[in-house]
Protein backbone atom coordinates (compact mmCIF):
# COMPACT_ATOMS: atom_id res chain seq x y z
CA UNK A 1 0.00 0.00 0.00
CA UNK A 2 1.48 3.62 -0.80
CA UNK A 3 1.40 5.33 2.74
CA UNK A 4 1.66 8.62 0.22
CA UNK A 5 -2.06 8.36 0.31
CA UNK A 6 -2.51 8.64 4.22
CA UNK A 7 -0.14 11.78 4.20
CA UNK A 8 -2.52 13.89 2.21
CA UNK A 9 -5.55 12.54 4.19
CA UNK A 10 -6.89 10.06 1.21
CA UNK A 11 -7.98 6.70 2.63
CA UNK A 12 -6.44 3.73 1.57
CA UNK A 13 -6.50 -0.04 1.69
CA UNK A 14 -5.34 0.01 5.18
CA UNK A 15 -7.98 2.16 6.69
CA UNK A 16 -10.95 -0.40 5.14
CA UNK A 17 -9.43 -3.09 6.55
CA UNK A 18 -9.05 -1.48 9.97
CA UNK A 19 -12.61 -0.11 9.19
CA UNK A 20 -14.08 -3.88 8.65
CA UNK A 21 -12.09 -5.23 11.77
CA UNK A 22 -13.76 -2.78 13.89
CA UNK A 23 -17.41 -2.72 12.63
CA UNK A 24 -20.45 -4.48 13.91
CA UNK A 25 -22.08 -4.31 10.56
CA UNK A 26 -19.35 -4.62 7.53
CA UNK A 27 -22.62 -3.54 4.41
CA UNK A 28 -23.32 0.09 6.21
CA UNK A 29 -19.32 0.25 6.94
CA UNK A 30 -18.71 -0.42 3.32
CA UNK A 31 -21.00 2.17 2.21
CA UNK A 32 -20.09 4.87 4.25
CA UNK A 33 -16.91 3.97 2.87
CA UNK A 34 -17.80 4.74 -0.71
CA UNK A 35 -19.53 7.83 -0.20
CA UNK A 36 -16.85 9.10 2.26
CA UNK A 37 -14.15 8.37 -0.78
CA UNK A 38 -16.10 8.28 -3.68
CA UNK A 39 -16.44 11.37 -6.58
CA UNK A 40 -18.17 13.47 -4.53
CA UNK A 41 -21.21 15.27 -6.88
CA UNK A 42 -24.90 15.11 -5.99
CA UNK A 43 -25.85 14.14 -9.45
CA UNK A 44 -23.63 11.46 -9.47
CA UNK A 45 -25.38 9.50 -6.90
CA UNK A 46 -28.48 9.18 -8.62
CA UNK A 47 -26.91 7.91 -11.73
CA UNK A 48 -24.25 5.18 -10.23
CA UNK A 49 -27.47 2.80 -9.89
CA UNK A 50 -28.01 2.85 -13.64
CA UNK A 51 -24.50 1.47 -14.74
CA UNK A 52 -25.30 -1.09 -12.13
CA UNK A 53 -28.38 -2.03 -13.55
CA UNK A 54 -26.06 -2.02 -17.44
CA UNK A 55 -23.50 -4.26 -15.07
CA UNK A 56 -20.54 -1.83 -15.32
CA UNK A 57 -18.12 -2.41 -12.14
CA UNK A 58 -17.44 0.62 -9.99
CA UNK A 59 -14.10 -0.20 -10.62
CA UNK A 60 -14.38 0.60 -14.40
CA UNK A 61 -16.09 3.68 -13.93
CA UNK A 62 -13.88 5.38 -11.24
CA UNK A 63 -10.74 4.16 -13.58
CA UNK A 64 -11.90 6.12 -16.25
CA UNK A 65 -12.58 9.12 -14.47
CA UNK A 66 -9.56 8.75 -12.58
CA UNK A 67 -7.76 8.66 -16.32
CA UNK A 68 -9.75 11.36 -17.38
CA UNK A 69 -8.96 13.66 -14.61
CA UNK A 70 -4.85 12.55 -14.76
CA UNK A 71 -5.04 13.54 -18.72
CA UNK A 72 -6.54 16.93 -17.61
CA UNK A 73 -3.89 17.53 -14.47
CA UNK A 74 -1.43 17.10 -16.73
CA UNK A 75 -2.47 19.00 -19.28
CA UNK A 76 -2.97 21.60 -16.84
CA UNK A 77 0.61 21.43 -15.29
CA UNK A 78 2.45 21.80 -19.18
CA UNK A 79 -0.02 25.29 -19.52
CA UNK A 80 1.34 26.44 -15.54
CA UNK A 81 4.38 26.01 -17.30
CA UNK A 82 4.22 28.58 -19.99
CA UNK A 83 1.90 30.66 -18.22
CA UNK A 84 2.39 33.87 -15.97
CA UNK A 85 5.31 35.42 -14.31
CA UNK A 86 8.83 32.87 -14.15
CA UNK A 87 8.90 33.27 -10.48
CA UNK A 88 4.75 32.68 -9.72
CA UNK A 89 5.00 29.51 -12.22
CA UNK A 90 7.58 28.06 -10.68
CA UNK A 91 6.55 28.67 -7.25
CA UNK A 92 2.79 27.04 -7.95
CA UNK A 93 4.70 23.98 -9.56
CA UNK A 94 6.70 23.51 -6.61
CA UNK A 95 4.16 23.81 -4.05
CA UNK A 96 2.55 20.61 -6.69
CA UNK A 97 5.16 18.61 -6.22
CA UNK A 98 5.94 18.90 -2.44
CA UNK A 99 2.32 18.18 -2.50
CA UNK A 100 2.34 15.04 -4.93
CA UNK A 101 5.88 13.90 -4.29
CA UNK A 102 5.11 11.33 -1.73
CA UNK A 103 2.99 9.26 -3.94
CA UNK A 104 5.57 9.16 -6.70
CA UNK A 105 5.80 5.63 -6.61
CA UNK A 106 2.61 4.77 -6.77
CA UNK A 107 1.97 3.73 -10.89
CA UNK A 108 -1.43 5.68 -11.60
CA UNK A 109 -0.08 9.38 -9.98
CA UNK A 110 3.38 8.97 -10.81
CA UNK A 111 3.40 10.77 -14.69
CA UNK A 112 1.85 13.69 -12.93
CA UNK A 113 4.58 14.07 -10.00
CA UNK A 114 7.30 13.88 -13.48
CA UNK A 115 5.13 16.34 -15.42
CA UNK A 116 5.85 18.23 -13.01
CA UNK A 117 9.68 17.31 -11.93
CA UNK A 118 9.93 17.87 -16.03
CA UNK A 119 8.75 21.33 -16.46
CA UNK A 120 11.07 22.81 -13.28
CA UNK A 121 14.52 23.68 -14.09
CA UNK A 122 15.81 23.18 -11.12
CA UNK A 123 13.92 20.10 -8.53
CA UNK A 124 15.01 20.11 -5.07
CA UNK A 125 18.49 18.74 -4.67
CA UNK A 126 16.73 16.29 -1.97
CA UNK A 127 14.27 14.84 -4.53
CA UNK A 128 16.65 14.20 -7.31
CA UNK A 129 18.67 12.02 -4.53
CA UNK A 130 15.36 10.07 -3.95
CA UNK A 131 14.90 9.76 -7.76
CA UNK A 132 18.37 9.15 -8.34
CA UNK A 133 18.44 6.25 -5.50
CA UNK A 134 15.97 4.32 -6.73
CA UNK A 135 16.48 2.64 -10.22
CA UNK A 136 12.80 2.18 -11.14
CA UNK A 137 12.19 6.10 -10.57
CA UNK A 138 14.97 7.08 -11.74
CA UNK A 139 14.20 5.57 -15.57
CA UNK A 140 10.99 6.36 -15.35
CA UNK A 141 12.33 10.18 -14.92
CA UNK A 142 12.19 12.53 -17.97
CA UNK A 143 15.53 13.48 -19.76
CA UNK A 144 15.25 16.96 -18.17
CA UNK A 145 15.51 15.61 -14.93
CA UNK A 146 17.86 13.04 -15.35
CA UNK A 147 20.06 15.97 -16.93
CA UNK A 148 19.88 18.10 -13.57
CA UNK A 149 20.97 14.40 -11.51
CA UNK A 150 23.79 14.03 -14.64
CA UNK A 151 25.59 17.16 -14.25
CA UNK A 152 26.37 17.08 -10.57
CA UNK A 153 27.16 12.95 -11.41
CA UNK A 154 29.31 12.75 -14.02
CA UNK A 155 30.35 8.74 -13.02
CA UNK A 156 26.43 8.09 -13.62
CA UNK A 157 25.93 10.06 -16.84
CA UNK A 158 29.29 8.39 -18.39
CA UNK A 159 27.87 5.06 -17.62
CA UNK A 160 24.53 6.31 -19.94
CA UNK A 161 26.62 7.61 -22.59
CA UNK A 162 29.21 4.82 -22.57
CA UNK A 163 26.64 2.78 -24.59
CA UNK A 164 26.33 5.05 -27.28
CA UNK A 165 30.06 5.98 -28.00
CA UNK A 166 30.62 1.87 -28.17
CA UNK A 167 27.71 1.63 -30.72
CA UNK A 168 29.22 4.71 -32.58
CA UNK A 169 32.59 2.95 -33.10
CA UNK A 170 30.81 -0.16 -33.85
CA UNK A 171 29.00 1.77 -36.94
CA UNK A 172 31.78 3.33 -38.48
CA UNK A 173 33.31 -0.03 -38.13
CA UNK A 174 30.63 -2.06 -40.19
CA UNK A 175 30.47 0.59 -42.58
CA UNK A 176 34.55 0.22 -43.16
CA UNK A 177 34.35 -3.60 -43.35
CA UNK A 178 30.79 -4.00 -45.35
CA UNK A 179 30.66 -6.48 -47.84
CA UNK A 180 29.25 -4.20 -50.49
CA UNK A 181 32.27 -2.60 -52.12
CA UNK A 182 31.65 0.41 -54.22
CA UNK A 183 33.28 3.27 -55.94
CA UNK A 184 30.19 5.26 -55.86
CA UNK A 185 28.84 4.21 -51.77
CA UNK A 186 31.56 4.26 -49.69
CA UNK A 187 32.57 5.34 -46.55
CA UNK A 188 32.80 9.01 -46.92
CA UNK A 189 29.31 9.43 -49.20
CA UNK A 190 26.64 10.04 -46.67
CA UNK A 191 26.64 14.07 -46.30
CA UNK A 192 27.80 15.76 -42.90
CA UNK A 193 23.70 16.46 -42.01
CA UNK A 194 22.71 12.92 -43.17
CA UNK A 195 25.47 11.61 -40.74
CA UNK A 196 24.21 13.85 -37.95
CA UNK A 197 20.80 12.24 -38.35
CA UNK A 198 22.41 8.75 -37.20
CA UNK A 199 20.78 7.48 -33.15
CA UNK A 200 23.76 8.17 -31.51
CA UNK A 201 24.32 11.81 -32.14
CA UNK A 202 20.78 12.42 -31.93
CA UNK A 203 20.67 10.49 -28.63
CA UNK A 204 23.55 12.12 -27.00
CA UNK A 205 22.03 15.95 -28.88
CA UNK A 206 18.70 15.38 -26.78
CA UNK A 207 20.98 14.03 -23.21
CA UNK A 208 22.45 17.59 -23.39
CA UNK A 209 19.72 19.82 -24.55
CA UNK A 210 21.14 23.44 -23.53
CA UNK A 211 23.35 21.86 -20.83
CA UNK A 212 27.08 23.44 -21.59
CA UNK A 213 28.38 21.74 -18.73
CA UNK A 214 26.77 18.17 -19.68
CA UNK A 215 28.57 19.53 -23.66
CA UNK A 216 31.37 19.65 -22.04
CA UNK A 217 31.67 16.16 -20.21
CA UNK A 218 31.23 14.61 -23.39
CA UNK A 219 33.87 16.31 -24.95
CA UNK A 220 35.91 14.95 -21.97
CA UNK A 221 34.32 11.69 -22.57
CA UNK A 222 35.38 11.96 -26.54
CA UNK A 223 39.24 13.23 -25.36
CA UNK A 224 39.90 10.75 -22.80
CA UNK A 225 38.77 7.90 -25.25
CA UNK A 226 40.62 8.97 -28.13
CA UNK A 227 43.65 9.45 -25.77
CA UNK A 228 43.63 5.73 -24.66
CA UNK A 229 42.34 4.30 -27.98
CA UNK A 230 43.84 6.74 -30.94
CA UNK A 231 41.24 6.17 -32.95
CA UNK A 232 39.94 9.38 -35.35
CA UNK A 233 35.77 7.96 -35.24
CA UNK A 234 36.30 9.73 -32.08
CA UNK A 235 37.22 13.21 -33.43
CA UNK A 236 34.02 12.54 -36.01
CA UNK A 237 31.66 12.75 -33.57
CA UNK A 238 33.08 15.71 -31.52
CA UNK A 239 32.42 17.45 -35.25
CA UNK A 240 28.87 16.03 -35.58
CA UNK A 241 27.53 16.42 -32.01
CA UNK A 242 28.66 20.34 -32.09
CA UNK A 243 27.05 20.61 -35.61
CA UNK A 244 23.53 19.01 -34.85
CA UNK A 245 23.79 21.37 -31.68
CA UNK A 246 23.81 24.01 -34.64
CA UNK A 247 21.11 22.89 -36.55
CA UNK A 248 18.50 22.90 -33.45
CA UNK A 249 19.72 26.47 -33.26
CA UNK A 250 21.14 25.66 -29.60
CA UNK A 251 22.84 28.86 -28.64
CA UNK A 252 23.68 28.69 -25.23
CA UNK A 253 26.62 25.92 -26.73
CA UNK A 254 27.07 26.74 -29.94
CA UNK A 255 28.50 30.66 -28.48
CA UNK A 256 30.14 29.32 -26.13
CA UNK A 257 32.40 26.43 -28.11
CA UNK A 258 35.16 28.52 -29.55
CA UNK A 259 35.39 26.11 -32.52
CA UNK A 260 31.68 26.35 -33.20
CA UNK A 261 32.25 28.69 -36.36
CA UNK A 262 35.39 26.82 -37.85
CA UNK A 263 33.64 23.61 -37.38
CA UNK A 264 30.50 25.39 -39.05
CA UNK A 265 32.55 26.46 -41.95
CA UNK A 266 34.44 23.17 -42.38
CA UNK A 267 31.41 21.29 -42.22
CA UNK A 268 30.55 23.13 -45.61
CA UNK A 269 33.99 22.29 -47.28
CA UNK A 270 33.07 18.35 -46.06
CA UNK A 271 29.52 18.79 -48.14
CA UNK A 272 31.35 19.69 -51.13
CA UNK A 273 34.60 17.65 -50.46
CA UNK A 274 36.41 20.32 -51.46
CA UNK A 275 38.22 23.65 -49.96
CA UNK A 276 37.31 26.45 -52.03
CA UNK A 277 39.20 30.29 -51.75
CA UNK A 278 36.33 31.88 -50.29
CA UNK A 279 35.97 29.72 -47.43
CA UNK A 280 40.06 29.02 -47.04
CA UNK A 281 40.35 32.29 -46.63
CA UNK A 282 37.79 31.93 -43.59
CA UNK A 283 39.56 28.89 -42.23
CA UNK A 284 42.97 30.83 -42.15
CA UNK A 285 40.97 33.77 -40.05
CA UNK A 286 40.42 31.56 -37.68
CA UNK A 287 43.45 29.78 -36.98
CA UNK A 288 45.06 32.67 -37.12
CA UNK A 289 42.67 34.94 -34.68
CA UNK A 290 43.81 32.17 -32.01
CA UNK A 291 45.06 34.76 -29.16
CA UNK A 292 47.87 34.59 -27.21
CA UNK A 293 46.72 32.71 -23.74
CA UNK A 294 43.88 30.81 -25.83
CA UNK A 295 46.25 28.53 -27.64
CA UNK A 296 44.35 25.48 -25.81
CA UNK A 297 41.64 26.16 -28.18
CA UNK A 298 43.85 24.80 -30.96
CA UNK A 299 43.44 21.18 -28.83
CA UNK A 300 40.39 20.86 -29.78
CA UNK A 301 40.57 22.53 -33.58
CA UNK A 302 42.85 19.99 -33.93
CA UNK A 303 40.82 17.27 -33.09
CA UNK A 304 38.17 18.70 -35.26
CA UNK A 305 40.27 18.42 -38.40
CA UNK A 306 41.83 15.14 -37.16
CA UNK A 307 38.13 13.59 -38.40
CA UNK A 308 38.54 11.46 -41.04
CA UNK A 309 36.08 13.11 -43.07
CA UNK A 310 37.78 16.74 -42.68
CA UNK A 311 41.40 14.73 -43.50
CA UNK A 312 39.55 13.07 -46.86
CA UNK A 313 38.25 16.53 -47.81
CA UNK A 314 41.74 18.31 -47.25
CA UNK A 315 43.59 15.74 -49.16
CA UNK A 316 41.24 15.71 -51.53
CA UNK A 317 41.71 19.59 -52.11
CA UNK A 318 45.12 18.92 -52.45
CA UNK A 319 45.46 16.64 -54.63
CA UNK A 320 43.19 19.02 -57.14
CA UNK A 321 45.48 22.18 -56.03
CA UNK A 322 48.61 19.96 -57.41
CA UNK A 323 47.02 19.22 -60.34
CA UNK A 324 45.76 22.88 -60.89
CA UNK A 325 49.19 23.70 -60.55
CA UNK A 326 50.94 21.69 -62.98
CA UNK A 327 48.37 23.39 -65.78
CA UNK A 328 49.56 26.56 -64.57
CA UNK A 329 53.00 25.74 -64.44
CA UNK A 330 53.72 26.80 -60.96
CA UNK A 331 56.05 25.15 -57.85
CA UNK A 332 53.80 24.50 -54.24
CA UNK A 333 55.61 27.20 -52.37
CA UNK A 334 54.08 29.37 -54.29
CA UNK A 335 50.27 28.64 -53.58
CA UNK A 336 49.01 30.21 -50.37
CA UNK A 337 45.77 27.81 -50.57
CA UNK A 338 47.97 24.80 -51.10
CA UNK A 339 49.79 25.30 -47.62
CA UNK A 340 47.02 26.26 -45.82
CA UNK A 341 45.44 23.15 -46.80
CA UNK A 342 48.95 21.82 -45.76
CA UNK A 343 48.56 23.60 -42.44
CA UNK A 344 45.31 22.06 -41.35
CA UNK A 345 46.16 18.96 -42.66
CA UNK A 346 49.30 18.90 -39.90
CA UNK A 347 47.20 20.44 -37.31
CA UNK A 348 44.81 17.51 -37.75
CA UNK A 349 47.31 14.87 -38.03
CA UNK A 350 49.52 16.40 -34.98
CA UNK A 351 45.96 16.63 -33.02
CA UNK A 352 46.73 13.13 -30.33
CA UNK A 353 50.35 14.28 -29.88
CA UNK A 354 49.34 17.91 -29.36
CA UNK A 355 46.19 16.85 -26.11
CA UNK A 356 48.62 14.21 -24.98
CA UNK A 357 51.60 16.60 -24.48
CA UNK A 358 49.10 19.44 -23.31
CA UNK A 359 51.27 21.65 -25.68
CA UNK A 360 49.28 23.25 -27.91
CA UNK A 361 51.25 24.65 -30.53
CA UNK A 362 51.04 24.42 -34.30
CA UNK A 363 53.00 21.42 -35.79
CA UNK A 364 56.28 22.85 -37.37
CA UNK A 365 55.95 22.06 -40.85
CA UNK A 366 59.04 20.39 -42.62
CA UNK A 367 60.21 22.83 -45.76
CA UNK A 368 60.95 19.46 -47.79
CA UNK A 369 57.09 18.44 -47.81
CA UNK A 370 56.79 21.32 -49.71
CA UNK A 371 60.57 21.93 -51.84
CA UNK A 372 60.73 18.08 -52.58
CA UNK A 373 58.39 15.65 -51.97
CA UNK A 374 55.42 17.73 -53.83
CA UNK A 375 57.52 18.58 -57.01
CA UNK A 376 58.18 14.83 -57.09
CA UNK A 377 54.71 14.19 -57.21
CA UNK A 378 53.80 16.34 -59.32
CA UNK A 379 56.40 14.92 -61.88
CA UNK A 380 54.55 11.45 -61.42
CA UNK A 381 51.62 13.35 -63.04
CA UNK A 382 54.15 14.59 -66.30
CA UNK A 383 55.45 11.32 -66.60
CA UNK A 384 52.50 9.83 -66.84
CA UNK A 385 51.00 12.47 -68.67
CA UNK A 386 53.98 12.01 -71.63
CA UNK A 387 54.08 8.86 -71.35
CA UNK A 388 49.97 8.88 -72.88
CA UNK A 389 50.37 11.45 -75.42
CA UNK A 390 53.83 9.87 -76.70
CA UNK A 391 51.04 6.30 -77.11
CA UNK A 392 48.91 8.45 -79.14
CA UNK A 393 51.49 9.83 -81.73
CA UNK A 394 52.00 7.88 -85.03
CA UNK A 395 54.38 4.88 -84.94
CA UNK A 396 57.19 6.33 -86.90
CA UNK A 397 57.19 9.44 -84.33
CA UNK A 398 56.80 7.97 -80.92
CA UNK A 399 59.83 7.82 -78.49
CA UNK A 400 61.81 5.28 -77.48
CA UNK A 401 61.14 5.71 -73.69
CA UNK A 402 59.06 2.81 -71.88
CA UNK A 403 56.81 3.63 -69.11
CA UNK A 404 58.55 4.53 -65.85
CA UNK A 405 58.59 1.34 -63.71
CA UNK A 406 60.72 2.50 -60.56
CA UNK A 407 59.97 5.27 -58.22
CA UNK A 408 62.71 7.29 -56.57
CA UNK A 409 64.11 6.60 -53.15
CA UNK A 410 63.39 9.86 -51.93
CA UNK A 411 59.63 9.06 -52.34
CA UNK A 412 59.42 5.82 -50.11
CA UNK A 413 61.66 7.31 -47.61
CA UNK A 414 59.04 10.34 -47.48
CA UNK A 415 56.20 7.84 -47.43
CA UNK A 416 57.56 6.06 -44.39
CA UNK A 417 59.04 8.84 -42.08
CA UNK A 418 56.84 11.75 -42.81
CA UNK A 419 53.24 11.20 -42.05
CA UNK A 420 51.67 14.35 -43.86
CA UNK A 421 53.62 13.39 -47.08
CA UNK A 422 52.10 9.49 -46.47
CA UNK A 423 48.46 11.21 -46.64
CA UNK A 424 49.09 13.35 -49.76
CA UNK A 425 51.04 10.01 -51.15
CA UNK A 426 47.68 7.72 -50.41
CA UNK A 427 45.19 10.07 -51.39
CA UNK A 428 47.16 10.64 -54.71
CA UNK A 429 46.91 6.26 -55.57
CA UNK A 430 43.45 6.35 -54.73
CA UNK A 431 43.29 8.74 -57.28
CA UNK A 432 45.09 7.21 -59.96
CA UNK A 433 43.59 4.21 -58.89
CA UNK A 434 39.73 5.79 -59.47
CA UNK A 435 41.38 7.04 -62.73
CA UNK A 436 41.81 3.07 -63.69
CA UNK A 437 45.29 4.46 -64.46
CA UNK A 438 47.16 0.85 -64.13
CA UNK A 439 50.70 2.01 -65.13
CA UNK A 440 51.28 4.40 -62.02
CA UNK A 441 48.87 2.20 -59.87
CA UNK A 442 51.96 -0.63 -60.12
CA UNK A 443 54.55 1.92 -60.37
CA UNK A 444 53.88 3.09 -56.62
CA UNK A 445 52.74 0.40 -55.33
CA UNK A 446 55.66 -0.90 -53.98
CA UNK A 447 55.86 1.83 -51.98
CA UNK A 448 53.07 1.10 -49.52
CA UNK A 449 54.59 -1.94 -48.41
CA UNK A 450 56.38 0.14 -45.50
CA UNK A 451 54.45 3.53 -44.79
CA UNK A 452 54.65 6.10 -41.60
CA UNK A 453 52.48 4.37 -39.23
CA UNK A 454 51.62 1.56 -41.32
CA UNK A 455 48.66 4.02 -42.96
CA UNK A 456 48.41 2.05 -46.05
CA UNK A 457 47.07 -0.54 -44.10
CA UNK A 458 44.83 1.26 -42.47
CA UNK A 459 40.71 0.41 -42.82
CA UNK A 460 40.02 3.88 -43.97
CA UNK A 461 42.63 3.29 -47.04
CA UNK A 462 42.27 -0.32 -47.43
CA UNK A 463 38.21 0.57 -47.92
CA UNK A 464 38.71 3.45 -50.39
CA UNK A 465 41.31 0.90 -52.37
CA UNK A 466 39.38 -1.61 -52.40
CA UNK A 467 36.36 0.39 -53.75
CA UNK A 468 38.28 1.58 -56.61
CA UNK A 469 40.45 -1.25 -57.06
CA UNK A 470 36.50 -2.69 -58.64
CA UNK A 471 37.23 -0.31 -61.39
CA UNK A 472 40.13 -2.00 -62.68
CA UNK A 473 38.23 -5.67 -62.77
CA UNK A 474 39.67 -6.74 -65.98
CA UNK A 475 43.30 -6.38 -64.65
CA UNK A 476 42.62 -8.93 -61.80
CA UNK A 477 43.15 -11.61 -64.86
CA UNK A 478 46.37 -10.83 -65.77
CA UNK A 479 49.08 -12.50 -62.86
CA UNK A 480 52.04 -9.43 -63.18
CA UNK A 481 48.45 -7.32 -61.84
CA UNK A 482 47.55 -9.93 -59.37
CA UNK A 483 50.95 -10.98 -58.45
CA UNK A 484 52.23 -7.07 -57.90
CA UNK A 485 48.83 -6.47 -55.71
CA UNK A 486 48.43 -9.70 -53.31
CA UNK A 487 51.83 -10.72 -52.81
CA UNK A 488 53.62 -7.37 -52.79
CA UNK A 489 51.33 -5.71 -50.55
CA UNK A 490 48.72 -7.49 -49.21
CA UNK A 491 49.71 -10.65 -48.54
CA UNK A 492 52.84 -9.11 -46.95
CA UNK A 493 50.65 -7.42 -43.98
CA UNK A 494 48.09 -10.57 -43.68
CA UNK A 495 49.09 -12.91 -41.15
CA UNK A 496 50.30 -9.61 -38.45
CA UNK A 497 47.11 -7.66 -39.58
CA UNK A 498 43.77 -9.16 -38.86
CA UNK A 499 42.01 -6.21 -40.77
CA UNK A 500 43.94 -6.43 -43.65
CA UNK A 501 43.10 -9.74 -44.21
CA UNK A 502 39.28 -8.94 -43.77
CA UNK A 503 39.81 -6.26 -46.85
CA UNK A 504 41.26 -8.70 -48.59
CA UNK A 505 38.78 -11.21 -48.38
CA UNK A 506 35.77 -8.32 -49.07
CA UNK A 507 37.64 -7.65 -52.16
CA UNK A 508 37.83 -11.28 -53.43
CA UNK A 509 34.49 -11.90 -52.43
CA UNK A 510 33.90 -9.15 -55.00
CA UNK A 511 36.25 -10.08 -57.79
CA UNK A 512 36.96 -13.30 -57.12
CA UNK A 513 35.32 -14.48 -60.66
CA UNK A 514 37.51 -11.90 -62.44
CA UNK A 515 40.73 -13.67 -61.15
CA UNK A 516 42.69 -16.55 -62.76
CA UNK A 517 41.57 -20.13 -61.67
CA UNK A 518 45.57 -21.05 -60.64
CA UNK A 519 45.90 -17.28 -58.40
CA UNK A 520 42.80 -17.53 -57.40
CA UNK A 521 44.11 -21.19 -55.78
CA UNK A 522 47.13 -19.80 -54.30
CA UNK A 523 45.40 -17.11 -52.79
CA UNK A 524 42.45 -19.20 -51.03
CA UNK A 525 45.44 -21.33 -49.75
CA UNK A 526 47.48 -18.20 -48.57
CA UNK A 527 44.61 -16.73 -46.78
CA UNK A 528 43.07 -19.78 -44.92
CA UNK A 529 42.90 -18.47 -40.96
CA UNK A 530 44.68 -19.59 -38.27
CA UNK A 531 43.82 -20.56 -35.46
CA UNK A 532 44.20 -17.35 -33.82
CA UNK A 533 42.25 -15.57 -36.40
CA UNK A 534 39.46 -13.93 -35.23
CA UNK A 535 35.33 -14.71 -36.27
CA UNK A 536 34.87 -12.34 -38.96
CA UNK A 537 38.08 -13.45 -40.92
CA UNK A 538 37.15 -16.64 -40.79
CA UNK A 539 33.18 -15.88 -41.47
CA UNK A 540 34.44 -14.27 -44.43
CA UNK A 541 36.59 -16.90 -45.87
CA UNK A 542 33.96 -19.46 -45.46
CA UNK A 543 31.47 -17.47 -47.70
CA UNK A 544 34.59 -17.39 -49.70
CA UNK A 545 34.93 -20.77 -50.73
CA UNK A 546 31.12 -21.09 -50.65
CA UNK A 547 31.39 -19.05 -53.59
CA UNK A 548 34.10 -20.69 -55.40
CA UNK A 549 32.43 -24.08 -54.85
CA UNK A 550 29.65 -22.91 -56.32
CA UNK A 551 31.92 -21.88 -59.66
CA UNK A 552 33.82 -25.10 -59.53
CA UNK A 553 31.76 -27.21 -62.83
CA UNK A 554 30.04 -30.52 -61.58
CA UNK A 555 31.71 -33.63 -62.23
CA UNK A 556 29.33 -34.49 -65.27
CA UNK A 557 30.88 -31.08 -66.88
CA UNK A 558 34.18 -32.11 -66.34
CA UNK A 559 34.57 -35.58 -67.72
CA UNK A 560 35.05 -35.76 -71.34
CA UNK A 561 32.35 -36.52 -74.16
CA UNK A 562 33.56 -39.56 -75.83
CA UNK A 563 35.10 -39.03 -79.87
CA UNK A 564 32.35 -39.91 -82.18
CA UNK A 565 34.98 -40.04 -84.55
CA UNK A 566 35.85 -43.58 -86.15
CA UNK A 567 40.18 -44.32 -86.18
CA UNK A 568 41.59 -44.48 -89.33
CA UNK A 569 42.73 -47.91 -90.52
CA UNK A 570 46.58 -48.29 -90.71
CA UNK A 571 47.85 -48.57 -94.28
CA UNK A 572 50.68 -50.20 -95.35
CA UNK A 573 53.63 -48.57 -96.79
CA UNK A 574 54.37 -49.39 -99.85
CA UNK A 575 57.77 -51.09 -100.27
CA UNK A 576 60.14 -49.33 -102.29
CA UNK A 577 60.91 -50.96 -105.60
Amino acid sequence: MYAGLQELGVANGEDLKETLTNCTEPLKAIEQFQTENGVLLPSLQSALPFLDLHGTPRLEFHQSVFDELREKLLERVSAIALEGKVEERYKKLEDLLEKSFSLVKMPSIQPVVMCVMKHLPKVPEKKLKLVMADKDLYKACAVEVKRQIWQDNQALFGDEVSPLLKQYILEKENILFSNDISVLHNFFSPSPKTRRQGEVVQKLTQMIGKNVKLYDMVLQFLRTLFLRTRNVHYCTLRAELLMSLHDLEISEICNVDPCHKFTWCLDACIREKFVDNKRARELQGFLDGVKKGQEQVLGDLSMILCDPFAINTLALSTIRHLQDLIAQDTLPRESPDLLLLLRMLSLGQGAWDMIDSQVFKEPKMEAELITKFLPMLMSFVVDDHTFNVDQKLPSEEKGPIPYPSTIPEAFTKFLQENRIACEIGLYYILHITKQRNKNTFLRLLPALVETFSDLAFSDIFLHLLTGNLTLLGDEFALEEFCTSLFDGFFLTACSRKENVHRHVLRLLLHLHHKVAPAKLESLQKALEPTKQSGEAVKELYNQLTEKLELRKPSPAEVTETPSMELPLPTVPTPASR
